[in-house]
């Protein structure tokens, strides 16, 4: 097949793998250029391929909010620095991303890798693309939608993208309801919940947190007599600090979230919550240069 100079110098440029490689990725998928990239991913040519293995544990959590407000979804993206995360061109991919994920109504990182842009590629070779003009390594991590009938959703990020939030509640959407929504976007960035209630917990978690609980007493002489009804009392205290609406809202600790919610008198109820920390559950791995030189220096 004919493969033209300029599909040789796009897809080197696309890829940073040599003229010869880059010609033969595109005879061996008859001139298409998609499939070149991927060719070349297939077999570790290409430099996004390289950079794979690199731990991304920066980058940015977006979320896209649909313009009647009732779906949603929050995405995290990764790189390997923060100075790669500030980069426009990064920013504008993450961004994108968070949209084709909300507009084609996708529930997984697959069917978003595998989504067309407005450009025609797939999200996923517009990615590895961005690699290797970058030169570090990036990641479509993590997504999850939301979606809301009877009602809203209110959306927050922290610190440019250092934490994402979404709060679903039912009720009528007004000015006044916008506010509550912030206010608990808000506390959830802050207090970082697990649980929506108490009726979420897994059962595991629960048995985990009453035996560690019992053990405690009993070490410290509490009689047996006493020690379940102790153990309820601490257990009512778990239940404040993981599930959302027992928590003490931030702004009026003296209520919770759902008393603060409920005096509002606006009919709203909370339903559902996503929040997203970037980098949470990555093990970043600390080098220690000193041990390493130590250790090159004795061989």
């Amino acid at each position: 097949m004919n493969i033209s100079a300029t599909q040789v110098k796009e897809l080197r440029e696309k890829t940073g793998v040599g003229m010869m490689e880059c010609k033969k990725a595109l005879v061996e998928s008859s001139g298409d250029l998609e499939q070149a990239i991927l060719w070349l991913r297939e077999r570790g040519m290409s430099r996004a391929a390289k950079k794979a293995d690199r731990v991304a544990a920066e980058g940015i959590v977006e979320a896209a909010l649909s313009a009647d407000q009732t779906r949603a979804v929050v995405l995290e993206v990764n790189c390997e620095t923060d100075f790669a995360a500030k980069n426009e061109n990064f920013q504008q991919f993450v961004k994108q991303a968070a949209q084709i994920a909300l507009d084609q109504k996708l529930e997984s990182i697959e069917a978003l890798k595998a989504a067309k842009t407005a450009e025609g590629a797939t999200v996923e070779n517009t990615l590895m693309e961005l690699i290797a003009k970058v030169g570090e390594n990036m990641n479509l991590r993590r997504l999850q939608t939301m979606q809301v009938a009877d009602g809203f959703i209110s959306r927050y990020i922290h610190m440019g993208g250092k934490i994402g939030v979404l709060i679903g509640l039912q009720g009528e959407r007004s000015e006044a309801a916008s506010v509550v929504g912030a206010d608990i976007a808000m506390h959830i960035a802050a207090a970082a919940p697990r649980y929506f209630a108490a009726a979420d917990v897994v059962t595991k978690e629960l048995d985990q947190e009453r035996e560690l609980a019992r053990k405690k007493l009993l070490e410290q002489g509490k009689p047996e007599a006493m020690v379940d009804k102790i153990v309820d009392g601490q257990m009512s205290k778990f239940y404040k600090e993981v599930c959302l609406i027992e928590q003490p809202f931030i702004k009026e600790p003296k209520q919770t979230i759902l008393e603060y919610v409920n005096s509002t008198k606006l009919g709203l109820k909370p339903v559902c919550f996503a929040r997203f920390q970037l980098g949470e559950g990555i093990e970043v791995k600390v080098q220690n240069f000193a041990e390493e030189v130590a250790m090159v220096s004795q061989q």
